[in-house]
């Protein structure tokens, strides 16, 4: 049987922190990867930290946006790093889709869709006329155009996605239980699974307290 597959969020500029959420999720019952958001990249410690990071699975969680020369040339720009995966919002547009994933290498390229931190009334608010899974399943199909590796999205829109992308999933909105926090569709490890989702993303469920006894409780709701 084909072991979870898992991202811890590190989300902290305290290196010690980061050290510690590795030492205390390897494990033999999943397979665990570390995603790498804006605030640790950005900070004083953080890209010496990752050059010195050795057979692990990273995510650089970059979410680029931006016209596509500007795109490509910051995907060259952390190269040097190494990283598994990398993010660009699929809202960038095919041009830049394509420019990424042209001088991208080995690393494989995820397409963004809509953060789950929103909703149909915050995009809305934004100025988009069609609701959530509308939009998705158009970014889903350009991020297919484009042949990305991978896509971001809520476990509630995995089903649909599948539709028309047929490589890795991975979906962020992961509660054990119903608290949201900043979060606006999310679902439960197992039912993220179930819907089809390849990786999960898992912060602050894993992170915050204790988390050998976080790891343990994951583990056991899977089973």
């Amino acid at each position: 049987m084909n072991k979870k597959k898992i991202f811890v969020a590190c989300d902290s500029i305290n290196i010690s922190k980061i050290k510690e959420i590795i030492r205390k999720t390897e494990n033999s019952k999943l397979e665990v990867g570390y995603k790498f958001g804006l605030e640790f990249l950005n900070s004083k410690d953080g890209r010496k930290f990752i050059s010195k990071l050795k057979n692990k699975i990273i995510f650089g969680d970059y979410k680029f946006a931006d016209i596509p020369n500007t795109c490509a040339s910051a995907v060259k720009a952390v190269k040097d790093l190494n990283f598994n995966y990398l993010t660009i919002h699929i809202s960038s547009g095919l041009e830049a889709l394509k420019a990424v994933k042209k001088v991208s290498g080995k690393t494989k390229i995820i397409g963004v869709t809509i953060l789950t931190s929103l909703d149909n009334k915050s995009l809305k608010q934004i100025g988009y006329s069609k609701e959530v899974k509308k939009i998705v399943l158009e970014q889903a199909k350009l991020a297919n155009k484009a042949n990305l590796d991978a896509i971001v999205c809520s476990p509630n829109e995995v089903n649909l996605v599948k539709k028309v992308f047929k490589k890795e999933i991975i979906t962020p909105g992961i509660r054990f239980n119903s608290k949201e926090n900043d979060q606006k569709r999310i679902q439960t490890p197992k039912q993220a699974y179930k819907n089809g989702s390849d990786w999960l993303v898992i912060g602050r469920p894993i992170t915050k307290g204790n988390i050998n006894n976080n790891i343990k409780n994951l583990i056991n709701h899977l089973k």
